[in-house]
């Protein structure tokens, strides 16, 4: 490179920084080491980041915001109730992994199932819900399949209501951003639920999987997951100066690295949203 091509290339490099200055602090694909990844401004719907964002890839208990969706789905339309108390099944005590102990209860209550499932990703408990709303769990993850596609979720395909590994239940991190914007806009109140720091259930008290709720103050949800042939994944959400991000990551290594790089993800999102907003204001001034 000649001196003068060097300096035109600096030239440029300036006023991209001057007029862009978000852009280019945005984080660089190559920092981002997720098999998949997705940033939204989940109020305008604009797309921040994104990375292999149509990969398929096993959803883990990521699968669980669709059971929850819509069993306040259910709620809202009065078809069930929060106090009402539902079976627990032979099924449901056995089904194994993330649990939040039914196995000594006949009967629980739904909201304490809720939380169980948002909160511990308790699969005993996905279970149980599934087959009071469903009849079997069976019918009850064709109703997930038909709600999946009505929010767009155009890759996925739902085998079980938890995400315990099943051959054929694949998602991506754009279908899962779709269902995450539409859980929050359709029942922001379960974020609520979500940003619990942990949950006591009979003399049982269980920390949320979700760490980054208690390192950050404004991330106030939404929900991990962890399967060994996908790795961890982590939908985290945020809310800051009246701007609401979701950031998806698949397929990290670890529990650390998942929250490192979705947190990086969510800090250069705000960076960039509120720096337009602030040239915005500045132009309409």
């Amino acid at each position: 490179m000649n001196r003068r091509t060097h300096a035109s290339y600096l030239c440029l490099l300036c006023v991209a920084f001057l007029y862009f200055p978000s852009e280019l602090l945005a984080a660089p694909r190559s920092t981002i080491k997720a098999k998949s990844a997705i940033v939204m401004n989940a109020d305008s719907g604009k797309i921040l980041y994104k990375k292999n964002p149509d990969k398929p890839l096993p959803p883990a208990s990521l699968t669980k915001i669709l059971t929850l969706y819509l069993l306040q789905e259910a709620i809202k339309s009065g078809k069930i109730k929060p106090a009402d108390m539902i079976k627990i099944s032979v099924e449901a005590q056995l089904t194994g992994g993330s649990t939040m102990y039914l196995v000594d209860d006949k009967e629980a209550a739904l909201e304490d199932l809720i939380k169980g499932i948002a909160v511990v990703s308790a699969n005993d408990a996905s279970v149980a819900v599934a087959e009071h709303l469903g009849g079997t769990c069976e019918k009850f993850v064709e109703i997930m399949n038909v709600k999946a596609r009505e929010l767009g979720m155009k890759h996925s395909r739902f085998i079980n209501p938890h995400g315990l590994p099943a051959p054929g239940q694949v998602s991506t991190a754009r279908d899962i951003l779709k269902l995450s914007r539409a859980y929050i806009r359709d029942f922001p109140e379960a974020l609520h639920i979500h940003s619990m720091q942990e949950y006591k259930y009979r003399d049982i008290t269980q920390q949320n999987s979700n760490t980054l709720i208690k390192q950050q103050s404004d991330v106030d949800g939404l929900k991990t997951g962890f399967v060994r042939a996908a790795g961890f994944h982590l939908v985290a959400t945020a809310k800051r100066e009246n701007i609401r991000l979701i950031a998806v990551v698949m397929g990290e290594k670890n529990i650390k690295i998942r929250e490192k790089e979705a947190m990086q993800l969510l800090e250069d999102g705000f960076r960039k949203s509120t720096k337009k907003v602030k040239v915005l204001r500045r132009d309409k001034n």
